[in-house]
């Protein structure tokens, strides 16, 4: 039982990675080529990266006699709602990356795992005190991240904060149809949703040169093959092996990796914009994650 818990969570933490890393992926695709371009030529590799997984995956389930139950209507519905909230929320986050650090950035959308029980609270959801001590928090962290010595916050902060509020609503959406349809196969259709709108805005509205993408290949390849197939997939089986609780906080670890991967490149003479985090925004960061960690944290069972 402990290997196994073990074996999940180290694919949850090699998820976290990916997912950390894949924000300077995203960071320098952006000076090349727009937001919107980006994300529908990535999100449209995730989607074709995912089909061959969901074909082993059927194979299997044959073989083994297993007949499904889901519901294909509810999984093209679904696929459709949350190709369309993650659409919005890549194209804020990723055009938010053209002014503020990747670093900042990973921290700033993990705050996702903060608004999420917020947004509950309309939902009729019952909130625990240690809710409202982890917005506070956040919030403290949040100031000493985004606010420079003006009182001034920058674009890239905003339109990241806004994208940490559409991920919110992009999983509670997954909460609802992820028990009645296959995982991989929501993934595989609101990747396709969401590539599909990107790319129909790009060929309408801009004018994006084939020569600038093939500049980027790399990014792309990295965030469309990785961490948008492989790192999901390493997702749906490492989420098998553990707890709800240990999962969650390995998922929150991207924010880590994305700040110290950062802060390696920058010191290694590699260009990204914002740069390093400076003590204050560090602080920040701290202060972030110790929110994310106490919101995760499982409630005490009375008795």
């Amino acid at each position: 039982m402990k290997n196994q818990k073990l074996k999940g969570n180290s694919l949850l933490l090699l998820t976290s990675v990916i997912w950390g890393i894949s924000f300077i992926a995203q960071s320098k695709g952006v000076e090349l080529i727009s937001p919107v371009a980006f994300n529908g030529i990535r999100s449209m590799l995730g989607a074709l990266v995912l089909l061959p997984v969901i074909f082993l995956l059927d194979l299997k389930k044959k073989k083994s006699g297993e007949v499904s139950q889901k519901s294909n209507k509810q999984l093209i519905i679904g696929g459709i709602i949350c190709g369309i909230l993650l659409c919005i929320a890549t194209t804020l986050q990723t055009a938010g990356m053209l002014y503020t650090s990747p670093g900042k950035s990973g921290f700033i959308t993990a705050l996702y795992m903060v608004i999420v029980p917020i947004i509950g609270i309309f939902a009729g959801k019952k909130t625990r005190p240690i809710i409202w001590i982890s917005v506070l928090i956040a919030v403290a962290g949040l100031y000493l991240m985004c606010m420079d010595a003006s009182l001034s916050i920058n674009n890239g902060d905003i339109l990241t904060l806004l994208c940490a509020v559409v991920f919110a609503g992009h999983i509670m959406v997954i909460d609802h149809f992820s028990p009645r349809v296959d995982g991989v196969k929501l993934a595989c259709l609101q990747f396709f949703v969401c590539g599909f709108i990107s790319l129909l805005w790009m060929f309408i509205f801009e004018k994006t040169e084939l020569g600038p993408i093939l500049d980027c290949w790399l990014s792309i390849g990295y965030s469309g093959i990785f961490s948008c197939g492989v790192a999901y997939t390493l997702q749906i089986v490492g989420q098998k092996y553990t707890d709800p609780t240990s999962a969650s906080i390995l998922m929150s670890l991207e924010s880590v990796f994305a700040a110290l991967s950062t802060s390696v490149l920058v010191a290694l003479g590699f260009n990204l914009t914002g740069g390093a985090l400076n003590i204050r925004e560090i602080l920040g960061c701290v202060l972030m994650f110790a929110a994310i960690i106490l919101v995760q944290l499982p409630e005490k069972k009375k008795g």
